[in-house]
């Protein structure tokens, strides 16, 4: 998706949303961010962590899966 769509669909999402539960798959965090309330978070068909975006952002085994570890 263009990032100039971005927007427009998640507004779209929102609207199609109200009052329903609605599964997604995304990558853009900023995406996951703004739209979900509650966040499941996988790697290779496992649960890595589950809960809402401040929660899994801080999550060390997230940060390890996605952002590799620092090694002096």
């Amino acid at each position: 998706m263009a990032h100039e769509d971005i927007g427009r669909t998640v507004e779209l999402i929102r609207r199609v949303a109200h009052n329903r539960t609605v599964l997604m798959v995304e990558h853009n965090l900023s995406v996951v961010a703004d739209l979900s309330h509650r966040i499941t978070v996988m790697q290779r068909g496992e649960i890595l962590a589950d809960g809402s975006y401040a929660e899994v952002s801080k999550n060390p085994a997230v940060i390890e899966a996605y952002m590799g570890t620092v090694h002096a």
